[in-house]
């Protein structure tokens, strides 16, 4: 999501879970009879996503100092290596499926018909998995922070793309002084307003589906609108592959940058990092996408209103597949399973730490597994839903089992002594 909340500056700023004492830039972290004054390096300045979305302060260091000499000694080169070797295999499962997404989206522009649009959708909701785990990446300094906006904002004011129910010529598509180019679809997103997405997930899935106007099921744009020659439907087609092929290529190029023999890539910097300053990365992509992002953003966001425009895969019904791969990400940074392959994961080395505390956030990941399978499917016939519903309730019960997560997880940046910085709002 690329919504600009925000972010750590006064009180706006949960740090640090766990029992703590603030007095002006030090932070005193209690650990059990002994107290180790811990420094809070921060410094003013423009935000972006280096450790979370939106402004204010940006981080320095993730690493906390301690007057304790001895403090924070542990090898985390095992879990940086995993960390790295799963970011680089997912970000290139995700551009594969993404360049199967492309080439349906060809097919289907070939010869478009009932099922040949039926095959693009499909390929879509099959891309997205793969994409949705990487988002643990996210919410610090990486190479994604560049290119996110451009690949999953939302949500999106699709009249700005194209026509909506009672405006047959609105959007960039029917606008003949427009020229559908990518340097001016990418010049146009969201330059005006956060909604007015021009690429990405969700510019794709609109375009595909159309507007989700069915109480039953997802939108249902008609292939018609993809026939060559038809009024603006050689603008649609040319819109719509230029904004495919592009997100095949950002996550092609977000592959390259964790290939660690790109000697000027970010796998290389983060390995070169002092593994605090890595670890703390790794633990906020986790609790940021845990406990701010998918809790609040894609979950309470949602329930609050009860707006179906506040639902993340809105066009095809598909929220659901969003959380759960969500969840599965966060687990794999954890566990270390990369696809099949077992790695050093963060809680091998929480464990040697405090074995009770990693006992805890597997707890707390099984908790919201089984949680955010109960939710109820599509997303916005839960929203729809009576507050006092058992779908609303059960809803409920995911926002506070990922409240939960995240505040676990900031327990784990206390015990290795890293930076752990959750959005308020």
């Amino acid at each position: 999501m690329k919504r600009r909340p925000k972010l750590w500056t006064g009180l706006g700023v949960t740090a640090l879970a766990g029992s703590m004492a603030a007095h002006a830039d030090v932070i005193t972290l209690q650990s059990g009879a002994n107290q180790s004054p811990i420094i809070l390096a921060q410094e003013a300045g423009e935000g972006g996503e280096g450790g979370g979305e939106g402004g204010g302060s940006s981080v320095t260091t993730y690493a906390l100092e301690s007057t304790d000499a001895n403090a924070f000694k542990y090898d985390a080169s095992a879990q940086i290596d995993a960390y790295i070797d799963l970011v680089l295999t997912s970000y290139t499962k995700a551009a594969d499926d993404a360049k199967k997404l492309a080439q349906a989206v060809d097919a289907f522009l070939a010869a478009p018909s009932e099922d040949s649009l039926k095959t693009a959708r499909k390929a879509w909701v099959e891309a997205r998995p793969a994409y949705l785990k990487t988002e643990a990446f996210r919410f610090y300094d990486g190479p994604i922070e560049d290119v996110e906006g451009a690949i999953n904002s939302w949500p999106m004011n699709e009249a700005y793309i194209d026509y909506v129910e009672g405006k047959p010529d609105a959007g960039l598509i029917n606008d003949a002084s427009f020229k559908v180019d990518l340097d001016d679809i990418e010049k146009l997103n969201q330059s005006k307003d956060e909604a007015d997405v021009t690429t990405g997930w969700h510019a794709i899935e609109f375009l595909l589906w159309g507007q989700d106007l069915s109480a039953e099921g997802p939108g249902n744009r008609p292939y018609t609108d993809y026939i060559a020659g038809t009024g603006n439907n050689d603008r649609r087609r040319e819109y719509l592959k230029l904004v495919t092929d592009e997100l095949a290529h950002e996550l092609h190029e977000l592959e390259e940058k964790w290939e660690l023999q790109n000697a000027s890539g970010y796998a290389k910097k983060l390995k070169a990092m002092p593994e605090r300053e890595a670890i703390g990365r790794m633990v906020n992509g986790m609790a940021v996408l845990a406990g701010f992002e998918f809790m609040s953003e894609r979950l309470a966001v949602a329930l609050d209103s009860g707006d179906q425009e506040d639902e993340h895969s809105c066009f095809s019904d598909t929220t659901k597949q969003d959380f759960v791969y969500d969840l599965v990400g966060i687990k794999q940074v954890w566990t270390g399973d990369n696809e099949g392959t077992e790695r050093a994961g963060l809680n091998d080395l929480v464990r040697s730490q405090d074995a009770a505390l990693a006992d805890r956030i597997d707890e707390l990941l099984a908790d919201a597994e089984t949680k955010v399978a109960a939710l109820g499917d599509p997303w916005d016939q839960v929203l729809a839903k009576p507050k006092d519903s058992p779908e609303r309730k059960a809803a409920e019960d995911v926002v506070t089992a990922l409240q939960a997560l995240g505040t676990g997880l900031k327990d784990v940046g206390s015990k290795l002594g890293v930076l752990v910085l959750i959005p308020t709002e």
